[in-house]
């Protein structure tokens, strides 16, 4: 098949067929098609995007272009959750034990750090000695033994997307839905989960900020997973600012295990409460509710599941029985310049710092952090700490001005709403 006649055609906004979107993924995952070409293909689709049934077959092709895990087949009612990223989130730490303890099975892949967004594998690996690497084999034995696996797939996982995945960096191509699409649903559904939990994230801390393209994506993600036969549901969810009280990597699995210990901050437990419910409603048998997670939080199941898995993931036993989460030892206060209210804060901003924060020559330092301490529509007199930031060394003025622009302090200030709707598949 000749590359140039198809890259002409989708250029001019025309359909591809089944065998051309299957040439597209086995040259990239073969390498029988050049970069260039490749690259020009990210780029016709960022521009002319592609149908439903276009994306259902890129990302089946995308799919079988590697290894094939066919987890349900093992373990019938394996879920998965996945979450489109934000600041502050740190749901999958907290969601993976609860769901596990009440059980349902629950395997999720996770990533690094992307842009202003922490990676939930970044945070984890703050665990001492704890181990992410997973193969099936593995995978399987977790599921059996706890219930729960949560790590970084092997490389043969979805190949034809590690090559277009690298490209669309560097071809401005990262926000095309379809793309997006293909991306995350090759990999979870090359794992072979019975039903996915989408957390798709709207406001001025997520990838897809505009709330009609986030409200897409959602829907697509959910349709292109029915269409290949997982059945998927996604909530909507607010990023207008962090969604737990704290931000960085060792502090955010000190706000997991608050979640954990029936404590912590109350909308990251709301939010892993509403996918709780929708990981259940995949497996009615059991007959859960949000009362039966609210109990296996409040007598200490779901703390004690956490502290299995991460022992059985090869974590340092000794530091589970008595976690040491100190933050950085260097406080800096940020205070409202003004009365007021907390109007808006600038999230990715805040996310884009914080990480240049924790970056160093020698890696990331874990212990680097924030605490919010205002939530967005509460009343604000001059002088009220609106967070506090933890490093390794003392802030200057410079720094601590760009982490105090991302807070803006006016008269009115309506709270977002945390949850903005649920979608299920369209017909």
């Amino acid at each position: 098949m000749n590359p140039y006649v198809l890259l002409a055609k989708k250029r001019q906004g025309s359909e591809l067929t089944e065998d051309e979107i299957r040439e597209v993924a086995r040259g990239a995952a073969t390498g029988s098609w050049s970069e260039a070409q490749l690259g020009a293909f990210l780029m016709a689709v960022a521009i002319q995007g592609l149908s439903r049934r276009e994306t259902a077959v890129l990302t089946e092709e995308m799919r079988v272009s590697g290894e094939l895990w066919y987890l349900r087949d093992a373990f019938p009612g394996v879920v998965d959750k996945h979450s489109t990223g934000g600041v502050g989130d740190t749901v999958s730490l907290a969601l993976g034990p609860l769901l596990a303890c009440c059980g349902i099975p629950t395997v999720m892949l996770t990533g690094r750090s992307l842009g202003h967004t922490g990676g939930t594998a970044d945070k984890l690996e703050s665990i001492p000695s704890l181990d992410l690497a997973l193969t099936r084999e593995r995978t399987l034995s977790l599921l059996e033994s706890v219930g729960l696996a949560v790590g970084i797939a092997t490389e043969g996982i979805a190949p034809a997307d590690r090559t277009l995945y690298r490209l669309r960096d560097q071809t401005a191509t990262v926000s095309s839905i379809p793309l997006v699409i293909g991306s995350i649903l090759s990999k979870k559904l090359a794992v072979g989960p019975a039903a996915i939990a989408f957390d798709v994230k709207t406001g001025s801390g997520a990838v897809f900020a505009d709330p009609k393209e986030s409200r897409e994506l959602a829907q697509r993600l959910v349709d292109t997973s029915q269409d290949m036969g997982c059945p998927a549901t996604a909530l909507l969810t607010d990023m207008s600012q962090p969604l737990g009280s704290w931000v960085g990597h060792l502090v955010e699995v000190r706000g997991a295990l608050e979640i954990l210990e029936n404590e912590g901050e109350p909308r990251l437990r709301r939010v892993t409460l509403a996918l709780a419910e929708e990981a259940a409603a995949a497996r009615p048998e059991l007959g859960l509710s949000a009362v039966d997670f609210e109990a296996a939080l409040a007598d200490g199941r779901a703390r004690q599941r956490f502290d299995e898995w991460a022992i059985a993931q090869g974590a340092d036993a000794s530091w589970i029985a008595a976690p040491d989460l100190q933050e950085a030892g260097f406080e800096t206060v940020l205070e409202a310049s003004r009365d007021g209210c907390l109007r808006a804060i600038d999230t990715q901003y805040l996310g884009q710092r914080m990480t240049e924060l924790w970056r160093g020559a020698e890696g990331i330092d874990v212990r680097v952090g924030l605490r919010q301490e205002i939530s967005l529509g509460s009343s604000v007199p001059q002088g009220t700490a609106l967070a506090r930031v933890f490093t390794a060394r003392e802030l200057s003025a410079e720094e601590k001005q760009a982490l105090a622009g991302s807070f803006s302090v006016g008269e009115t200030c309506p709270a977002p709403e945390l949850i903005q709707a649920r979608l299920s598949p369209s017909s």
